[in-house]
C-alpha cells in the first residue's frame, strides 16, 4: 500500500517547527545519517574500481579455454 501526499517545503518546515525539541533532534539525526549513507551508484563505482582485473596473459588463457570448449561441443 502506498500513500502519496503533495506538500511543499514551507508546509513541511511548519510541521517540523511544531514538533517538540527532542523530536526535532531525532529527525535531524535521522536526516544526517541519511545524508552520510553512500548512494548505490557510489557503492557500485567503488566496487568496480576495487574489483580484481585480468592481466593480458589471464585474458589470453581465458580465450584459449573458451575456444577449446566451443570446439569440443557437438554442434
Amino acid at each position: 500500500m502506498e500513500l502519496r501526499i503533495n506538500i511543499d517545503y514551507n508546509q513541511i518546515l511548519k510541521l517540523i517547527q511544531q514538533l517538540p525539541k527532542k523530536e526535532i533532534e531525532r529527525l535531524a539525526s535521522s536526516l544526517q545519517s541519511e545524508l552520510l549513507i553512500p548512494k548505490s551508484s557510489d557503492t557500485l563505482k567503488e566496487l568496480i574500481l576495487k574489483a580484481p582485473i585480468w592481466t593480458d596473459s589471464d585474458y589470453h588463457d581465458y580465450n584459449e579455454a573458451r575456444t577449446h570448449l566451443n570446439q569440443s561441443r557437438i554442434a
